[in-house]
């Protein structure tokens, strides 16, 4: 009872901390605002605190807090029980898919809304800080512009903002450990495309901004005299120029043309973000960017503890590899580490690609694994082409155990809690590697389920699995679940009814149960540990980086205001006690002004020590950590499981089906006659036209359509999960 009062504090500190932080966006473009602003700076400067403390702390501090606090919450949340539902929650249906577009994707209302929030107060700032302009147009001196030349450079320097804007989010969706899309249930590999939607908008708003300058410049005749200037104060135009440049290439080389084909480009290419950060610093000066400040400041502090928690490299276990050309890997683990269903780690593979890391989804459940996780990869790309490659020259040389293959991995990254395991009865839906987090959530049903404290959880009772897939050789990746498909007809807790759809074979002689038995064609290879035995830790505690987030905070303000005290402070005018001096008497003498880029130096230099003596302090923690314990890794651990033979006849209750793609209409109908009626949760893992297809069925049902029998109403929720490969 006590820890459910404090997630309700918890959680209406955090909708208080986010609204206060979405009314200074809406009041920072009006012309109260700007005039209490100055006022409050003004009082502000001769404070230690000084104007770039209360920047900090207005601007910056609440996106900051918000993550405090929400791995705060996220601790105590993942230790919660999953309880049933006495009634249908309000909020469920806001999480159905509204729209299903090709171009779009699946969208629920809930996002919608945002998307829509977000464009009203784009056109809110654009409109009273454009206003504003026109009704108090000056010349300026260093140009001789004409009236309609001077309102278009007004309009381009208005998309600056928005820009600015977009700038501010873009960096929130893609934080792992750090992550906040995490308090609205959403996974870093869903979050994604936000960061995508934010980015392209970015550079929409910045190209019209700095494109429709450089034709100011052009017409008035003072492109070459302003295009390559680095003044001393105001706004650094060559700065901003080599931003747009350099986020131009990012998102060019972004586009899927590229990203898919040729990824090597797309990744480093990427890595110019900081670049791209730097001279948006210079160009835009500190007091702008206080208010894109929160998403680096989390986003450094996350890549380097992220960096930290991948260290040391440990080595793979052993491979299975399929008919298919998928392989299965199995990773030491620290037998504490526990993990949620439907988690992702990322992996390096050094011997590959010292830069490059991707994500799978891990098929094991920590209730059943102690020591090892493992994962399945689908190798169709060049990076996992050349794992396959790798695996299958040691298993053609035939030695009983071949040199270690060290990996470097980040995360288990997954949700908090399995709130989406909530309903009476789920149908799972996956096409081809799809498959791979339904493994784990299985797994995790049947553990949790098979154990005495089964009575804390509430999972659901009766689960079809529909497994869609172009060769019957990719079934065999069904085989580690192969004890729960037999135990069907004993089992009185779970009822699962698997149903397979071949789709491109005639329809075969063997029975799914035969198909399932094949394991000639798989092979497996052991790999020796001496190299390396550490075993993979996973993250820190959500405390533990809350903590860790409110000192590099401090470090950060304690270096600034230093910083600022020593070398912007002391004003070239007469010293300290004329200064005194002159505010006693109430007058103001001329003082030169301390150059623009000092200030932002500044900014950058407490920035990186602040992330520097939290990394090494990150860094001394872990390493004491692992000292303590290393878990030796024996050859016995290495072993993957042998692949099983089962019993033919134990398969007769579940179907396969060739050529031909499983009509999903049908299937929800029929359906309600074996569940009476109760909630249905939906998740699908696949190419995106199934989603899609998964999804337009959900959202005809959400708008009173009757996809199920006479009589009976389920209620069907849709969830999309992510697809790794």
């Amino acid at each position: 009872m006590a820890k459910s009062i404090l997630l309700a504090i918890l959680k209406l500190l955090m909708i208080l901390i986010f609204a206060g932080w979405v009314s200074l966006w809406l009041l920072k473009p009006t012309n109260l605002w700007t005039r209490k602003w100055k006022g409050a700076e003004d009082s502000t400067r001769p404070t230690l605190f000084g104007y770039y403390g209360l920047d900090f702390a207005v601007y910056t501090f609440p996106v900051i807090s918000l993550a405090i606090i929400g791995l705060v919450y996220l601790n105590l949340l993942s230790k919660e029980p999953l309880r049933r539902r006495k009634a249908r929650s309000s909020t469920i249906g806001f999480s159905n898919p509204v729209i299903v577009n090709s171009f779009v994707g699946v969208l629920s209302c809930i996002e919608i809304l945002g998307v829509f929030l977000f464009i009203l107060f784009l056109a809110w700032t654009y409109y009273t800080r454009i206003s504003n302009d026109f009704k108090n147009l000056m010349p300026i001196k260093s140009l001789k512009l004409n009236l309609w030349q001077l309102k278009y450079l007004r309009v381009a320097t208005r998309f600056g903002l928005l820009a600015e804007a977009c700038l501010a989010l873009l960096l929130l969706p893609i934080l792992r450990g750090l992550a906040l899309f995490q308090l609205l249930g959403i996974q870093f590999e869903a979050s994604v495309r936000y960061h995508i939607w934010l980015g392209t908008s970015m550079i929409f708003f910045a190209t019209v901004h700095g494109g429709s300058t450089l034709f100011i410049w052009g017409v008035s005749h003072h492109i070459q005299d302003e295009m390559w200037r680095w003044q001393k104060t105001g706004r650094i135009y060559l700065a901003g120029e080599i931003a747009l440049v350099t986020g131009l290439v990012i998102w060019i080389t972004s586009l899927p043309q590229i990203r898919r084909k040729r990824f090597e480009i797309f990744y480093y290419t990427h890595h110019l973000y900081i670049s791209f950060l730097i001279f948006f610093l210079f160009h835009a000066g500190d007091r702008h960017f206080y208010m894109v400040f929160p998403g680096m400041f989390l986003f450094g502090l996350d890549k380097l503890l992220r960096t930290i928690q991948s260290r040391p490299e440990t080595c793979i276990l052993s491979a299975t590899v399929f008919p298919n050309k998928a392989v299965e890997l199995i990773l030491p683990k620290d037998p504490r580490l526990k993990y949620t269903p439907t988690s992702v780690i990322f992996m390096k593979i050094p011997s590959i690609s010292k830069y490059q890391w991707h994500s799978f989804s891990i098929t094991s459940s920590s209730n059943v694994d102690d020591e090892v996780m493992s994962v399945i990869i689908k190798c169709e790309g060049g990076w996992t082409s050349s794992l396959y490659d790798m695996i299958q020259a040691d298993l053609d040389s035939n030695a009983d155990h071949m040199s270690c293959i060290p990996a470097a991995i980040e995360g288990p990254y997954g949700p908090a809690s399995l709130d989406f395991l909530r309903y009476d009865n789920l149908v799972l839906i996956a096409g081809g590697i799809g498959i791979t987090p339904f493994l784990s959530i299985l797994k995790e049903i049947a553990s949790v389920q098979s154990s005495s404290s089964s009575s804390r959880y509430r999972f659901p009772t009766q689960i079809q699995l529909i497994y869609v897939v172009k060769k019957s050789q990719e079934i065999c990746l069904l085989n580690s679940i192969s004890s729960l498909l037999l135990n069907q007809s004993s089992s009185k807790q779970l009822n699962l009814k698997l149903k397979v759809f071949v789709t491109q074979e005639e329809k075969s002689n063997a029975s799914l149960g035969e198909l399932l038995n094949d394991l000639s064609v798989i092979q497996t290879v052991n790999f020796d540990t001496k190299i390396s035995n550490y075993a993979v830790h996973g993250l820190e505690s959500p405390l533990w980086m809350a903590a860790l987030t409110a000192l590099t905070c401090v470090v950060f303000l304690v270096f600034l205001m230093c910083f600022n005290h020593i070398f912007v402070s002391s004003e070239k005018n007469g010293g300290a006690a004329s200064e005194k001096l002159v505010v006693r008497r109430e007058k103001k003498v001329p003082k030169e002004k301390t150059p623009s880029s000092v200030v932002d130096l500044l900014l950058l230099s407490s920035f990186i020590i602040a992330i520097t003596c939290s990394t090494f302090l990150a860094f001394i923690l872990r390493w004491k950590r692992l000292k303590k314990a290393i878990p030796p890794v024996s050859q016995k651990q290495g072993k993957s499981a042998e692949p099983r033979q089962v019993e033919i006849s134990a398969f007769e209750e579940h179907e396969i089906h060739f050529v031909g793609r499983p009509n999903f209409h049908d299937m929800f109908s029929k359906f309600p006659n074996e569940t009476e009626g109760s909630d249905v949760g939906v998740l699908v893992c696949g190419p995106e036209t199934m989603k899609e297809s998964v999804a337009s069925l959900c959202q005809l049902k959400s708008q009173g359509f009757n996809v199920g029998a006479e009589g009976k109403k389920p209620y069907y929720s849709f969830h999309s999960l992510n697809f790794t490969l």
